[in-house]
């Protein structure tokens, strides 16, 4: 996924120098090739990544764009906030975010609460004017090319707002069946423990990580792994689901976890029960399918139940 803040570019893919001739380029590539194949006991993930690296930079008319473009070629991606600010559906005009929509789109959305990736374009812009303004207003805090510049913490911030809201926008999508709550503090006596999402529907109850590392990310003992990995994602997603639901008197049916397409072998992968509560790793473009259906040993959950399990929810639900 090239166009993420946190990815790789194209020659950091192909382990090549920017400068390298073209013929230097193309036999980097057949050796990342090899290097990579699953055949041979290489990541299938990666070996995606390298032949879209190869597709951006393997001819010179590509690779002039790539070039020109500051390393997103001939299309730079837009980091800024998506949708005009104002209350979501349900929230009585308290969040800032709304889910962007076609004009003549009336059909009924998830009612939805609170501001998904909130949190992190606030502690992004902050840092960002402090690193790259002085502190000072920037024309553009979110230009593509100055993000690419930036240290790694911010573009991991900027990676996660973007990942919340990629999630937020999927929910929505659910209909008046869900509803869903957004940049929930799972511990109250630990500010920085959130959970990104709370999403309940007639498949379940769900906490939701929207995850996004930069690069390829694979299962390890009911835990992630990879490069851009930083602690226990899943068993802290976890923790949080069970501290809610405590406080709330509710029980979870299970934590998702959303990455990038690019970054997953498999768009549905269960892990089975961690700590009590079904875990599965589901690719951004499946998350509507799971959540539509739920996790293997999942209940569903009836009319009644639904309303009184956010009811309950409403009741003690704080945001980070």
């Amino acid at each position: 996924m090239f166009d993420s803040p946190l990815s790789a570019s194209a020659y950091e893919v192909l382990q090549s120098a920017p400068d390298a001739t073209d013929d230097d380029l193309r036999k980097a590539y057949r050796l990342r090739l090899r290097q990579t194949h699953p055949d041979t006991g290489g990541d299938a993930a990666v070996f995606v990544q390298v032949q879209r690296a190869w597709d951006l930079v393997g001819t010179p008319a590509a690779r002039a764009a790539y070039d020109r473009g500051h390393g997103f070629g001939a299309h730079a991606p837009s980091y800024a906030p998506a949708g005009p600010a104002g209350g979501a559906s349900g929230d009585g005009g308290s969040s800032g975010w709304r889910p962007p929509r076609a004009a003549h789109d009336t059909r009924p959305r998830a009612r939805s609460f609170g501001q998904p990736g909130g949190r992190r374009r606030e502690s992004y812009l902050t840092l960002m004017r402090e690193w790259a303004g002085r502190g000072a207003d920037l024309p553009d805090p979110y230009d593509p090319a100055l993000v690419r510049t930036a240290p790694r913490e911010l573009r991991r911030l900027l990676a996660d707002a973007l990942a919340e809201e990629a999630t937020a926008r999927a929910v929505g999508d659910l209909g008046m069946g869900y509803t869903v709550w957004h940049d929930v503090a799972a511990d109250p006596r630990d500010p920085d423990h959130k959970l990104d999402h709370v999403i309940l529907g007639p498949s379940g109850l769900y906490a939701v990580l929207s995850e996004d590392v930069g690069g390829p990310i694979r299962l390890r003992r009911g835990e992630l792994i990879g490069d851009g990995v930083v602690g226990a994602p899943i068993a802290d997603t976890v923790a949080g689901a069970r501290a809610l639901g405590r406080a709330a008197r509710v029980r979870f049916s299970g934590v998702i976890i959303v990455l990038p397409d690019d970054d997953v072998a498999q768009a549905i992968e269960e892990v089975g029960k961690v700590r009590g509560l079904l875990v599965a790793v589901v690719a951004r473009s499946a998350l509507q399918t799971v959540l539509r259906r739920g996790l293997t040993g999942a209940r569903d959950i009836g009319g009644n139940e639904l309303f009184d399990i956010r009811t309950r929810l409403q009741q003690v639900v704080r945001f980070a």
